[in-house]
C-alpha cells in the first residue's frame, strides 16, 4: 500500500501552525516543519525540498523564540531527505516502466497463438512491440545469403537490406542475443538514417532448431536490465510459437495433400494436384515432375513455366546428366540452392533466365535401387531455404511415392489388361511390337529393347525398339544359346524368372559375341552400348517360347527389384500371345509345307526368297539360291511303285536335313524337284553346300536304282538382283547342268 505523502506533508505543516497559534515555541513547531520539508523533498527533489525549507523557516519567523539553527535543520532535513528520496523515486520509475513494458510483453504474448502463419506471426512483432522501442523502431530481419533482408518494422525504415557485419550478423552468427548498452561504442554499428540511437538489442528467433529472423529493438534511452530479460523470454516465446505453426502446417499439408492423391485416377492428374499444393504452400513460382527414362529425364506435369526455352526442355526432356534432377538422381540425396547459376550442372535456359532459388528432391519408390522420379520446385528470386521447409519437402516425398507408386501400379495393369483384350482382336505379329514398347514404357530403367521368339528351330528377333530390327533377324539363336546369354541356367528360364545383367559385373558385349556374329549384333543390336539388361524367359507348360530383353545404354545400375517385378506383369500375356501365335503359325505352316516331306513347298520358297533379297539389298550381304532335280526318281516310280517313289522322296528330304547347315533353307517345289536358299552365302559357299547335298542324294539306292542330281546355283547381286532373275538364272543352269551330263553348273 503506498504511504500519502501529499497528506502528511500537508498535515504537517497544518500541525506546526496549530501550535504557534496555540502559543508553543520553536522546539514544538520546528519537527512538523521539518517533516513537511523532508516529504517535500523526497517526493519532488531537493529544489522542491529547498523551498519548503525556506517556507517553514518564514513561518517560524512568524513566532516567538526563532532560532538560526531551525533554518539550518530545515535545510539538513531537506538534503537528506532528497538523498534518499532519489533512489526511491528512481526506483519507482524504474517499476513503473517495466511495470508498463511487462504489460506490454504480456498483451505482445497473448495474441502470439491468434497468428495463422509464420509470415503473419512475423509481421506482426515490431507492431506490437512498438511502444518499447519509441523514439527508435522495432523490425523483423531475416537471413538472406549476403546478409539480412527487413520483414516488418515500425517505423517503416528507409534501410531494406543490410550486411551481416553488424550487431544483427552477431545474433545469428553467434545465436545469442545480443545487447549493446552503447552504441557509440560498437565499431560496427550499422546505423538507421534519420535515428538517434543509444541502445540496440537483436534477438534471434528460432524454427526447428534453426535462426529464422532476428527481433531488432534500438531506441535512444537505455534497456534495463530486467526489460532485456523479459524480451529474451518473449523471444524464446515466440519460438516456441514458430516451432508450433511449422508442426500445423506440416500436418495440414500433408493431409491435403493425401487426400489429393487419393482422389487422383491417374499419376499425371495426382502429380499436377501435388505441384499446385506444394507451390501455393512454400510460396515457389514454378515446379517439375520428372522421371527418368533411359537415356532423359520425362516431365511428368509441370507447373509455372511459361518461357518458350523452358517450355522446349519440358518438351524434349534432359538429356542423361544434365540437371538438378539428374544430379539427385545419381546421389540419391536431395539437393537445395540459393545459387543456380553457380551449380555444375546448370541447364543453360534456366541460367540464362537468371533463376536462384531451386530445390530438386527424390520422390522415394519401393524396391528401386535409386529414386526414378524427382520433384523440382523453384524461384527466380534469390531465398534461403529454412529447415522446416526442407522437413516439410521431405515429408511430402515420401507422401507422393507412396501416392505415386499405388496409381503406377494401378496403370500397370490397365496396360496389361489392354493387351490381353488387344490379343482378341489383332494378328499376334501385330502385337510383338505392341507389347516391346509398353514393357519399355512400364518397367523402371528401360529404354530399349528386343523380342526373340522361337520359331523353326531356333529363337528369332520378331520385335525391336531403340535398334535395328532388320538387321536382328538375318542371325538366329539355338536354346543353348539363349541360355547362355541368360546366364540363369534352363530350370529357372521354363520357370520364367528374369534377371539383370550390368557391365559392372559381366562383360554384355562379349557374351553377346558368343551367341552372334558381332558385325551384326554391335551394329544393329549396339551390344558395345548396353549398359545394362533385363532379361525375361515366357514359359509355357514348361518351354520358354521367347525372351523379352529390356536395355539401358546409359546406367549401369538402371534395374533393381522394381524393375524385375513390373517386367513380370508382362510375362502372362506374352505367353498367351505366343501360344496363340504358335497355334497360327501352325495352320500358316500347314499351307506353306509339303506334306509328304515336310519341307517348305513352293509358296515358302517365294515368301521367304523374297524377304531375304529385301536384306541383302539394304546390308549388302550375298545371297545365294541353288534348283536341284533328281537323276534317276522316274525309274524308281515307274519300276518299284509309288510307295516306294514317295519313300524315296522323303529320304532325300532326310538327307538334305542332315546336311542342312544353320540357316540354309530347304524346300520341295513339287514332283521331283528341290530348292535350297543360302543367305549370308556368296556363290563360292553356295557351290561347297550343294556339292555336300548332291553327294548325300547320290548315296541313295532303292532296290538297285540310285539317286542322282543336277545342280544350278545362282547368286545376288552378280546374277539378278529380283527373285525371277536369281530363279530363272539357276532353273537355267540346272538345264544346262542336266544337258550337259554335270552335276551343277553355276
Amino acid at each position: 500500500m503506498a504511504l500519502p505523502y501529499p497528506a502528511i506533508a500537508l498535515g504537517s505543516i497544518l500541525l506546526g501552525l496549530l501550535a504557534g497559534i496555540l502559543g508553543f515555541t520553536d522546539p514544538y513547531i520546528l519537527p512538523w516543519l521539518m517533516i513537511f520539508t523532508a516529504t517535500t523533498a523526497s517526493m519532488h527533489g531537493l529544489g522542491w525540498g529547498l523551498l519548503a525549507a525556506g517556507v517553514s523557516t518564514i513561518l517560524l519567523l512568524l513566532f516567538p523564540g526563532f532560532n538560526i539553527m531551525a533554518a539550518a535543520l530545515l535545510l539538513l532535513s531537506a538534503w537528506l531527505a532528497h538523498g534518499i528520496g532519489e533512489s526511491l523515486r528512481k526506483a519507482h520509475r524504474q517499476a513503473k516502466a517495466l511495470a508498463k513494458s511487462q504489460r506490454f510483453l504480456a498483451e505482445a504474448l497473448e495474441a502470439l497463438p491468434q497468428a495463422e502463419s509464420r509470415q503473419a506471426l512475423l509481421e506482426s512483432l515490431p507492431r506490437r512491440l512498438a511502444t518499447l522501442g519509441a523514439g527508435g523502431h522495432v523490425g523483423i530481419w531475416v537471413p538472406t545469403s549476403q546478409g539480412f533482408r527487413l520483414l516488418a518494422s515500425v517505423p517503416p525504415l528507409a534501410l531494406e537490406e543490410v550486411p551481416a557485419t553488424g550487431v544483427l550478423g552477431r545474433a545469428l552468427t553467434t545465436a545469442q542475443p545480443v545487447h549493446v548498452p552503447d552504441i557509440r561504442k560498437e565499431a560496427a554499428y550499422i546505423p538507421a538514417p534519420g535515428l538517434h540511437i543509444l541502445s540496440e538489442l537483436a534477438l534471434p528467433l528460432w524454427e526447428r532448431g534453426e535462426v529464422v529472423a532476428v527481433l531488432n529493438l534500438e531506441r535512444p534511452n537505455p534497456f534495463a536490465p530486467e526489460e532485456v530479460e523479459g524480451l529474451k523470454r518473449f523471444a524464446q516465446a515466440v519460438s516456441l510459437q514458430l516451432d508450433r505453426l511449422a508442426d500445423l502446417e506440416e500436418r495440414r499439408l500433408l493431409s491435403e495433400l493425401s487426400l489429393r492423391l487419393q482422389s487422383a485416377t491417374t499419376l499425371k492428374e495426382a502429380v499436377e494436384k501435388a505441384l499446385a499444393l506444394l507451390l501455393q504452400a512454400l510460396d515457389l513460382e514454378t515446379g517439375t515432375f520428372w522421371e527418368a527414362r533411359g537415356a532423359r529425364m520425362e516431365a511428368l506435369a509441370h507447373q509455372g513455366v511459361e518461357e518458350p526455352a523452358l517450355l522446349q526442355v519440358l518438351r524434349e526432356g534432359l538429356p542423361y546428366g544434365q540437371g538438378l534432377a539428374w544430379q539427385v538422381y545419381h546421389r540419391e540425396s536431395p539437393l537445395f540452392t540459393a545459387r543456380y547459376a553457380e551449380e555444375p550442372q546448370a541447364i543453360p535456359p534456366l541460367k540464362a533466365l537468371d533463376w536462384r532459388t531451386l530445390a530438386a528432391l527424390p520422390i522415394p519408390s519401393p524396391k528401386a535401387p535409386r529414386s526414378r522420379r524427382v520433384l523440382v520446385l523453384g524461384k527466380k528470386e534469390e531465398r534461403l531455404w529454412r529447415k522446416a521447409e526442407v522437413e516439410l519437402l521431405l515429408l511430402a516425398c515420401r507422401t507422393l511415392g507412396l501416392g505415386m507408386e499405388r496409381l503406377t501400379e494401378k496403370a500397370r495393369h490397365e496396360s496389361v489388361n489392354q493387351l490381353f483384350l488387344e490379343l482378341l482382336e489383332k494378328p499376334p505379329e501385330e502385337l510383338y511390337g505392341r507389347i516391346l514398347e509398353e514393357a519399355v514404357r512400364q518397367v523402371p530403367g528401360s529404354e530399349a529393347g528386343s523380342l526373340l521368339v522361337w520359331e523353326e528351330g531356333a529363337y528369332r528377333y520378331k520385335a525391336a525398339l531403340g535398334y535395328d530390327l532388320e538387321g536382328l533377324q538375318t542371325v538366329t539363336f539355338s536354346q543353348e544359346d539363349q541360355l547362355l546369354w541368360y546366364g540363369l541356367g534352363a530350370e529357372r528360364a521354363a520357370q520364367g524368372e528374369p534377371r539383370i545383367m550390368s557391365v559392372e559385373e559381366r562383360p554384355i558385349a562379349e557374351i553377346s559375341h558368343q551367341t552372334a556374329p558381332p558385325e551384326v549384333i554391335d551394329s544393329a543390336g549396339k551390344a558395345q552400348e548396353i549398359k545394362a539388361n533385363l532379361c525375361l524367359p515366357i514359359p509355357y507348360k514348361g518351354e520358354v517360347l521367347a525372351y523379352l530383353n529390356l536395355d539401358n545404354l546409359h546406367d549401369p545400375g538402371a534395374f533393381g527389384e522394381d524393375s524385375l517385378e513390373a517386367a513380370r506383369f508382362f510375362a502372362a500375356p506374352l505367353a498367351s500371345l505366343l501360344h496363340e501365335s504358335r497355334t497360327r503359325r501352325l495352320l500358316e505352316e500347314s499351307a506353306l509345307t509339303d506334306y509328304l516331306t515336310g519341307l517348305g513347298n513352293r509358296r515358302a520358297f517365294d515368301r521367304f526368297l523374297e524377304e531375304e533379297l529385301k536384306r541383302a539389298e539394304r546390308y549388302g550381304y550375298p545371297l545365294s539360291l541353288a534348283v536341284l532335280d533328281l537323276k534317276g526318281f522316274k525309274a524308281v516310280n515307274d519300276r518299284l511303285g509309288h510307295a516306294v517313289g514317295d519313300s524315296a522322296l522323303m529320304k532325300v528330304a532326310e538327307v538334305l536335313e542332315r546336311e542342312r547347315r544353320n540357316g540354309d533353307r530347304l524346300f520341295r517345289w513339287g514332283g521331283d524337284e528341290f530348292a535350297a536358299i543360302f543367305p549370308h552365302t556368296p556363290k563360292r559357299g553356295a557351290v561347297a553346300a550343294a556339292l555336300r547335298y548332291a553327294k548325300a542324294i547320290q548315296g541313295l539306292c532303292f532296290n538297285g536304282l540310285c539317286l542322282g542330281v543336277n545342280i544350278g546355283v545362282a547368286s545376288y547381286p552378280e546374277d539378278g538382283s529380283t527373285p525371277d532373275q536369281l530363279l530363272s538364272a539357276a532353273d537355267t543352269r540346272m538345264y544346262e547342268a542336266k544337258a550337259r551330263g554335270q552335276v551343277m553348273v553355276a
